[in-house]
């Protein structure tokens, strides 16, 4: 596993692909840092964390992307599947390897936080609280994305799928909430990604959501692993 994860993680930065996706979160984030914060002198940053979860869902799909499909492309994925490292090995590295880099984008929030200091000094507790619930939102939008990606050989599609995947998942309890169905808006609410993260944002650290996170992340990368050993069988 350490060694996928080792040549995962320089391959983001061998490509754009790593670049693109630090550039275009530290682009967006410090937009909304301005805007929500140092413009009006506030040193709160729930509104910048609320803000990010719109961002994740169109710019994970780039981060993850090419972690599964880029192998069956090339056709190497036959040559990773009879190495030493087991399946469940594989993509473990190559989802900590997205997770690392994810995490390099995501630290700028905490100098943000020192940079509000000027102001007054933030409430670290909760900035400490929003920056994991970002972290575990993240974890499994990376497991979602390497399973779409495990799905197909092709990174836009790859792409395209994740991004239509973690809209629903994310913005399920709004969908619903234009349905005639009340018992559909209460179950969209307890599956909801952003209303499990939102609880972050407002301060609330529900061990639920935690578990609720984790779990998302381990089901998709369980999925994975049962796709890739399909693949291999057949």
């Amino acid at each position: 596993m350490t060694a996928v994860f080792k040549r995962e993680l320089k391959s983001y930065f061998i490509s754009p692909i790593g670049y693109v996706f630090l550039a275009a979160f530290y682009a967006y984030a410090g937009l909304m840092f301005y805007v929500t914060g140092l413009s009006e002198g506030k040193t709160r940053m729930d509104m910048l964390f609320s803000s990010l979860v719109i961002v994740l869902v169109v710019i994970v799909p780039i981060l993850t992307m090419r972690t599964m499909a880029e192998e069956r492309r090339s056709k190497t994925d036959q040559c990773l599947l009879t190495s030493p490292v087991s399946i469940g090995g594989i993509v473990a590295g190559k989802f900590l390897a997205a997770f690392v880099v994810y995490l390099a984008a995501i630290s700028i929030t905490i100098i943000m936080a020192l940079i509000s200091c000027i102001y007054a000094a933030p409430d670290w507790s909760v900035v400490l609280g929003n920056f994991i619930g970002l972290a575990l939102i993240g974890a499994s939008y990376i497991a979602i994305g390497v399973f779409c990606s495990s799905c197909t050989e092709s990174q836009p599609v790859s792409a395209v799928l994740s991004f239509g995947v973690l809209l629903c998942v994310t913005f399920i309890s709004s969908i619903a909430s234009q349905l005639p169905f009340e018992f559909l808006t209460k179950l969209a609410d307890k599956v909801s990604f952003a209303e499990r993260y939102y609880s972050f944002t407002y301060g609330l650290f529900d061990i639920s959501n935690v578990l609720f996170f984790i779990s998302a992340a381990f089901v998709f990368l369980f999925l994975t692993v049962r796709i890739v050993e399909k693949r291999r069988r057949s």
